[in-house]
């Protein structure tokens, strides 16, 4: 056991200063499998610490119904095992570009604007999830012979709100759970953001990704005394798609870091490893300085630039910010050696198609039961957190074509008329670009490209959130019906759903051929494959959608890029048959198969 303490001007172990050497790992965003690994390059880069978020959605999917919550406990007893402390940022909101910030989609959909504030309501659920969550951290604390020595209390609120009650609330939360180590907060280094996010007594951070000593003189204009700490030093960035792949200049980031620690601080590197957003777990954010703007959805790979890359080996940026790092250990003995290098699978081996099968068939096997109502439920009122809605309504005659427009669309929509594909809408108020008959039935099948994480407008629900308009006039009468992601996951759940070659005689679109629906294929995998520890899954020419190898879901590809291919742990294959289910939801005339290698 230990005493760790925040003093005037250094953090204090058992009353001797320590400076925090920390780095960024998620465990929800790499295989467990790997845990191990990725903890000891952070050791040989010459970290001490680790932090790592907690994504509330991933544990609580539906309201009272818990999934592995104590996969935290055990990513901390790995820490512990590979020498390093542990930083712990249980949210209940945590952004990290992650679906919904961590808010579960039940939660938000039902709360709204009152997410994140002292409401009664939603501190009922806050409540119930942290005394489920935090004795696991608590029994790990520093003093008490674990490796925890912080836990923070909410994240970067002075980015959203200024409800001094509700962070009040949740430090006394944390204490009630039995928490015993420090609390601290973390926002970005401006007025407004320490103003609305800090508390008295609780220890202020901030998080910058460069003009580490401005920033340090903004904090101490709101703290004059107590520890310096950079909680978020964004050494890389992380991409959404469609646009350009983000890259920081290994020298550049190591130039801040050496600034952050020349000023006395602590650091924690964001990311050290990024890792994976495996199983459409990818959070999204609005465009504009305000954040308001058009949708911008994240990857799926977290790679974020950092040092440690997504396949777990070292980047040029890893050796410089190393170089500093061992200026400013504590002691003098070596830097640990560096774990064994990741092996990339050996060969490219190509998919066998042995079967697809409609979006709609794939929807009546797995997916809920169909809602009627008036107007459309949003995804929120379906319960479905990741995956898509389809709604079906009939557009009523006589009547001469008319525009047939969507309000409040969130995100994607695929409209088929009297089963035509008839466009694709893809901004919040959009039209088809040809008018739609009376008498017609229309269907829009919509996808959720991730809930916002961050910003003012994070919390808002998906799906058809005004209308379906003919004209001016609203056409009501709505049939739904919700296809989440985890209904793949099932144990055979998918042996149901009904396979064939193709959706008709010689139309050359089947297994494979990229169009839209469930294509069902093997991988063969030889004797050496079996100690591969990663591989990559290309795609060339599919449009958008989700794969699965062995039941385990990659998350979402898309050809607009930038990322080229899906990141697969070793543990995920085996020698032999492998199965893959790829969910195309776009279609894509040019899909030319699938492959697996290094």
């Amino acid at each position: 056991m230990a005493d760790f303490a925040v003093g005037d001007e250094d953090f204090l172990l058992d009353g001797r200063p320590v400076r925090l050497l920390s780095g960024a790992l998620h465990y929800f965003r790499v295989h467990e499998s790997q845990w191990g690994h990725r903890l000891a390059m952070l050791r040989a880069m010459g970290l001490n610490c680790v932090e790592t978020y907690v994504p509330w959605n991933v544990h609580e999917p539906f309201l009272g119904r818990y999934r592995d919550v104590g996969a935290l406990g055990r990513f901390l007893d790995a820490a512990r095992d590979a020498g390093l402390w542990a930083i712990v940022r249980p949210g209940p909101y945590i952004c990290a570009e992650w679906e919904n910030g961590g808010l579960p989609h039940w939660l938000t959909g039902r709360l709204g604007r009152r997410a994140r504030t002292d409401d009664p309501e939603y501190l009922v659920h806050v409540n119930r999830w942290f005394h489920t969550l935090l004795p696991q951290v608590a029994e790990r604390g520093v003093d008490r012979g674990g490796p925890v020595l912080m836990v923070q209390v909410e994240n970067e609120y002075g980015s959203y709100g200024s409800d001094r009650g509700y962070l009040r609330h949740l430090a006394d939360l944390l204490r009630d759970c039995g928490i015993t180590v420090p609390l601290f907060t973390s926002d970005g280094p401006e007025d407004h953001m320490l103003t609305g996010g800090s508390l008295p007594g609780v220890l202020a951070t901030v998080n910058f990704g460069s003009a580490a000593r401005q920033g340090f003189d903004v904090l101490r204009g709101h703290r004059p005394s107590g520890p310096l700490m950079c909680m978020e030093f964004w050494c890389g960035w992380f991409d959404h798609w469609g646009a350009e792949h983000m890259v920081r200049d290994a020298a550049d980031a190591a130039a801040t870091l050496s600034e952050i620690l020349a000023c006395g601080a602590s650091v924690n590197l964001y990311m050290a490893h990024g890792g994976t957003n495996f199983a459409g777990w990818s959070g999204a954010n609005r465009a504009g300085e305000l954040h308001t703007g058009a949708l911008e959805a994240t990857v799926t790979s977290y790679d974020y630039d950092a040092p440690i890359d997504e396949a777990g080996r070292p980047t040029e940026k890893f050796w410089r910010l190393r170089e500093v790092l061992a200026r400013y250990r504590d002691d003098d003995t070596p830097l640990p050696q560096l774990p064994p290098e990741p092996v990339p699978l050996e060969g490219t081996f190509a998919a066998r198609w042995e079967g697809w099968a409609s979006l709609g068939d794939v929807m009546g096997t797995l997916g809920g039961e169909e809602s009627e109502s008036p107007v459309p439920p949003t995804f929120e009122e379906l319960d479905v957190d990741r995956g898509l809605v389809r709604y079906r309504l009939d557009v009523p005659g006589p009547r001469q074509p008319y525009p047939l427009g969507v309000l409040g669309l969130r995100d994607v929509a695929t409209v088929y008329v009297d089963g035509v594909r008839a466009g694709v809408l893809d901004a919040e108020d959009a039209t088809l670009a040809d008018p739609v008959p009376g008498g017609a039935a229309v269907e829009l099948w919509v996808e959720s490209l991730g809930r916002v994480n961050y910003g003012p407008r994070g919390g808002e629900t998906k799906g058809i959130t005004g209308g379906v308009l003919h004209e001016r006039q609203y056409l009501h009468g709505v049939r739904a019906r919700g296809l989440r992601l985890d209904a793949f996951s099932v144990p055979g759940a998918v042996s149901k759903v009904p396979f064939g070659p193709g959706p008709g005689p010689g139309a050359g679109a089947g297994a494979g051929s990229g169009c839209a629906g469930l294509h069902r294929g093997v991988l063969l995998l030889p004797d050496g494959a079996g100690g591969a520890s990663f591989a990559w899954l290309r795609l060339p020419g599919w449009g958008r959608g989700f794969v699965w190898v062995n039941g385990f879901c990659l998350g979402r590809y898309w050809g607009v890029g930038p990322q080229g291919g899906l990141y697969v742990p070793g543990a995920v294959l085996g020698v032999g048959v492998n199965e893959v289910w790829v969910l195309e939801l776009a279609g894509a005339e040019g899909a030319a198969g699938l492959t697996l290698g290094p």
